[in-house]
């Protein structure tokens, strides 16, 4: 759960839960506290030689959490299409489009919106809590935008010691000024003396957005920084967290597997 997301009256119900005091604190010493916390049973569960165990309880009962928010944000929107205005199937019709087909495609148009952000946001904060549970002095973070105005901050997903680390499940862009900006954020980063490296799990598939995706990569080597997508990915978080996140998301998709077959 990533807390920063949380409303104030959200982040105290949670700290209520983990017998953090909330009175008179404010929501960036709550969330302060929260990762002291998360940090404190890390460090508890490594000397006790169940770090693994409890990384992937932490990490099912995320896939739960979004799993279980995800469903419900479908059900609402199937629900709020019930009482749309369909007249737009008239153009449908004239370009051999049938009633139940556009109806198809409206649904999962509106639906997937939920998925691929869900998915996106799910796998991010599942490889910062392998990160995090490797490194307890690294974590999110934010620079000042020195070169220039728009963003006034970038954000770094996991600062593990020196390497700014952003974090991606896949980006298929194929917007031009998606490069100018991710120049100009590599820049900064480096200016502040840290090395940009680029972990991105899963490759675009569309040849735009591929060659966005090279010449990334390109900007990345040109300020020795890093860039990795597939399976190098996957295998740069294992090998610098000492987790194999993606065998333990293989697991909580079997077990889920097991219970739509179980129903």
């Amino acid at each position: 759960m990533k807390v920063e997301r949380l409303k104030k009256a959200e982040l105290d119900e949670y700290c209520k839960i983990l017998s953090i005091e909330t009175k008179g604190k404010n929501k960036i010493d709550l969330i302060s506290e929260v990762y002291s916390h998360h940090r404190a049973e890390i460090d508890r569960a490594i000397k006790t030689g169940n770090c693994l165990d409890l990384l992937k309880l932490k990490i099912n009962n995320l896939a739960d959490e979004y799993a279980n928010n995800l469903r419900e944000k479908i059900d609402n929107r199937r629900e709020e299409m019930k009482a749309d205005d369909n007249s737009h199937y008239l153009i449908y019709k004239v370009l051999g489009i049938s009633k139940n087909e556009g109806s198809l495609i409206d649904e999962y148009q509106n639906t997937g919106r939920f998925l691929y952000k869900y998915a996106g946001s799910f796998l991010e904060e599942s490889a910062s809590l392998c990160l995090f549970f490797a490194n307890n002095k690294g974590g999110k973070t934010t620079v000042e935008n020195t070169e220039g105005k728009k963003p006034k901050k970038f954000e770094i997903d996991f600062l593990n010691n020196n390497d700014a680390v952003e974090l991606k499940w896949r980006d298929a862009t194929t917007d031009g000024d998606h490069i100018t900006k991710e120049h100009t954020r590599v820049k900064v980063i480096e200016g502040y003396g840290y090395k940009p490296v680029r972990v991105m799990f899963y490759y675009p598939q569309r040849e735009q957005a591929i060659k966005i995706q090279e010449t990334l990569k390109t900007i990345y080597s040109g300020v020795n920084g890093e860039y990795y997508a597939g399976d190098e990915a996957w295998n740069y978080l294992t090998k610098i967290t000492g987790y194999n996140l993606k065998l333990i998301l293989t697991e909580i998709a079997k077990r889920r597997n097991n219970e739509t077959e179980d129903n």
